[in-house]
């Protein structure tokens, strides 16, 4: 899905002070390599080829890429990074994709991967940080960035606790004193961003549960467990008892995904498996969460005389946008395109591990537009047949190489 608008011509000043502005050639390549990324999506923890990808391209382009400690995911820098000041802004990207497959219907581009689609936009996300890189590369070459940046090329952030931790673990974070993201927002349209102060996603643990009985005859429930209803009591009576024990403006939520109980209908099986995830729009909510889920489910399984063995999978915190990072990132969207160019945004309930670099340095995250103006139909995230209109593209490198250049002028100041 390819559409190109002209910039915002309110922005034209905006575009002479600043450089960094994507050229067209670079535009289009960069457009070739988020559809070759789209054709072969990868998993987390799996991302060779996009790891090879993004890093022949960097040392292409002159710099010096280095691999993580697991093969995949890369970190870069452009200038010399002190570790010790925390003068460096980093910029992030995600590079894996979903198990799902990709519906799209005459597609040039649609995944050639069984069961594997890029149906959250990473490949965008990544495409963005790639070409605001090279952008930035030839700045640096011309002597006209001020300041070193971090490229951050991270690995498996659909994977709880996410791939996050492990960049950080292999120095991410070094010398970084800021750090931002974006991540595309199909009910926002593209050469439009949002924002917001504060919250931004939510936190998202994964919740998986066996409920066990000696099973028996539908004829006599009675003389056994009936592991059916209490796997559906399960279901039912936990969200509504952890609704009732933490604030309800803290958005604390359980939803179940799966639930595998019997074989017959004449027969109690011993055996149940529920598997769904908790979400939580507060932090400190989040901090108490395991405790109150799982008390509240041995609660209805003793009640059912069930055996109960949970796995609560921690995952990650809400997303905090730092609020100068956030005026940080208007200014450099009114700077290339005007101030309409940037609206608010809520609160969603879904997670990002973008989270656990904001537990070390102040950053925030912006909802890229990536719906064709004009188009009502939404192509929901991790949905197959998802796309992205690619004019999004430059609007994501134009608002990280200007964030990048206001954020020196800045703190020079």
């Amino acid at each position: 899905m390819s559409r190109e608008s002209e910039a915002d011509p309110a922005a034209t000043a905006g575009h002479a002070a600043l450089p960094g502005a994507l050229p067209e050639e670079l535009r289009a390549e960069l457009v070739a390599f988020r559809r070759d990324l789209h054709m072969h999506p990868e998993l987390g923890n799996q991302e060779f080829r996009t790891t090879a990808a993004i890093k022949a391209r960097l040392e292409k382009a002159g710099l010096r890429p280095r691999v993580l400690g697991g093969g995949t995911g890369l970190i870069c820098d452009i200038g010399d990074v002190d570790p010790v000041t925390g003068s460096v802004m980093a910029l992030r990207a995600d590079i894996d994709a979903l198990p799902i497959p990709d519906t799209k219907i005459d597609c040039a581009y649609r995944s050639t991967v069984p069961d594997r689609a890029h149906a959250c936009g990473h490949d965008v996300h990544t495409t963005v940080v790639l070409g605001a890189a090279l952008v930035l590369a030839e700045l640096h070459r011309d002597g006209l960035l001020p300041r070193p940046v971090r490229l951050i090329f991270q690995p498996a952030e659909e994977v709880l606790p996410g791939g996050a931790a492990d960049a950080i673990a292999c120095g991410a974070l070094d010398g970084v004193g800021r750090i931002i993201a974006v991540h595309c927002d199909p009910r926002v349209d593209a050469g439009r961003i949002g924002l917001r102060v504060g919250p931004i996603t939510s936190a998202c643990d994964r919740l998986e549960i066996s409920l066990e009985g000696p099973g028996g005859h539908t004829a006599r429930p009675h003389l056994t467990t009936d592991l059916v209803t209490a796997a559906a009591r399960v279901v039912t009576d936990v969200p509504a008892l952890v609704g009732r024990r933490v604030d309800t403006r803290s958005g604390l939520a359980v939803t179940w995904g799966r639930i595998d109980c019997g074989h017959a209908p004449n027969v109690i099986p011993q055996h149940a498996e529920l598997s769904g995830t908790v979400r939580c729009l507060d932090i400190e909510a989040w901090r108490l969460a395991p405790d109150m889920v799982v008390a509240a489910i041995d609660e209805v399984a003793n009640l059912h005389r069930a055996k109960s063995e949970i796995n609560y999978v921690r995952g990650v915190p809400p997303v905090v946008n730092d609020a100068e990072v956030v005026d940080l990132l208007d200014s450099a969207m009114t700077a290339r395109r005007g101030a309409d160019s940037v609206e608010s945004t809520e609160q969603s309930l879904g997670g990002e591990d973008f989270s656990w670099y904001l537990e070390h340095v102040p950053g925030a995250m912006a909802r890229l537009g990536v719906r064709p103006p004009g188009e009502r139909t939404v192509r929901d995230l991790h949905q197959g047949d998802f796309d992205a209109d690619e004019s999004a593209i430059r609007v994501g490198v134009e608002l990280f190489t200007a964030a990048v250049l206001l954020d020196a002028r800045t703190r020079t100041a």
